[in-house]
């Protein structure tokens, strides 16, 4: 069984910073990409930031500049910078990876940490 948990989330003010934690624990051989989400009230899920296991990274354009999504491959974790932060960034966030077992790959979720940004 494969988990994903986040930490690091909160109430900050608009123009602070956070940053999220997640780490992977499970009996697995490897992960492939891993990924923030978020979803805020009344809205779909939306890809925040992925990083993939060579290290490339994508971004949605609303956070670019702004949020730095990083990885420690030994560790199984994934971070995720936010500075600046605006009222807009207001969701919960969620941990998504590809994991890779002997020969088949499945796809977890975390149970997401909230992010409030007070303007």
């Amino acid at each position: 069984q494969v988990q994903l948990v986040e930490s690091g989330g909160g109430l900050v003010q608009a123009g602070e910073s956070l940053r999220l934690s997640c780490a992977a624990s499970g009996s697995f051989s490897s992960i492939n990409a891993m990924a923030w989400y978020r979803q805020a009230p009344g809205k779909q899920r939306e890809v925040v930031a992925r990083i993939t296991s060579g290290g490339s990274t994508d971004y949605a354009d609303s956070v670019k500049g702004r949020f730095t999504i990083s990885r420690d491959y030994a560790k199984n974790t994934v971070s995720l910078q936010m500075n600046s932060l605006k009222p807009e960034d207001t969701a919960v966030y969620y941990c998504n990876a590809d994991v890779v077992f002997n020969w088949w790959s499945n796809n977890y979720w975390g149970q997401g940490t909230q992010v409030t940004v007070s303007s």
